[in-house]
């Protein structure tokens, strides 16, 4: 009976990879994966609001430490291997960077990459500037459509996110912003939804996603959330 049943599965995997041939196996592992971008490429780099190209298309900012990983998740959504570039080096992103996005399936928009904060090796005065600037991006830009604020899975929320958060809330009131958990290829699988929880708990009302730019793991849930939020008529 046991060998009968081995057999039985045998054939029915050999009669699933007869029926999906290689372009099927693509667009199955596509959905698994997300949408397929079909054109991505850099914009402009705008050391202040001011300098920014027109805004005639909806965008969605990146925020997050100097080393959250927020360049290697750009990458990854725009499926491009170095557009955004990454560093060794902590808070490289120096400006408010612009990127075009559009899937196959018709979604476009700005990405907009702000410079990270927290312990960047930079003059103090530089950094006293960035924050002028990512405040005044946030809450004057009229067609920032979300937020990614993006926080590493194993350290959680700390106060400078707390406060960001809070800033954007005063700033334009009810507003999308989805928490990027990143670096959830370094947090054990027992681990990840217990870690998850706790970003939650810390701030309620504030959709949380686990992503990982080394597996691509949680990026198909994610063009979900900025999909949603493009569509968002919130405006100052």
């Amino acid at each position: 009976m046991a060998r009968n049943i081995t057999d039985a599965k045998s054939s029915l995997r050999c009669v699933l990879c007869a029926a999906y041939d290689g372009v099927t196996m693509t667009r199955l592992l596509a959905k698994e994966t997300g949408p397929r971008v079909v054109d991505a490429r850099f914009v402009a780099g705008a050391p202040t609001v001011a300098s920014l190209p027109p805004a005639e298309l909806s965008e969605i900012a990146f925020a997050g430490r100097s080393n959250v990983g927020k360049s290697s998740l750009l990458n990854v959504l725009m499926q491009r291997k170095s557009l955004a570039r990454t560093s060794q080096t902590p808070g490289c992103t120096r400006q408010l960077n612009v990127f075009y996005l559009r899937t196959a399936e018709g979604f476009a928009c700005h990405f907009v990459d702000l410079p990270g904060y927290g312990y960047a090796k930079r003059s103090k005065a530089e950094r006293v500037e960035w924050g002028p600037m990512i405040e005044g991006y946030l809450a004057q830009r009229t067609m920032l459509r979300g937020l990614v604020l993006l926080v590493d899975l194993r350290r959680g929320i700390e106060e400078e996110e707390r406060a960001l958060v809070e800033f954007v809330h005063h700033a334009r009131g009810a507003f999308p912003i989805t928490v990027a958990a990143t670096k959830m290829d370094k947090v054990p699988s027992s681990a990840r939804l217990a870690a998850l929880r706790a970003i939650r708990n810390d701030l309620p009302g504030v959709q949380v996603l686990g992503v990982s730019a080394v597996t691509g793991e949680g990026r198909a849930e994610f063009f979900l959330a900025l999909e949603k939020s493009e569509k968002s008529e919130n405006l100052t």
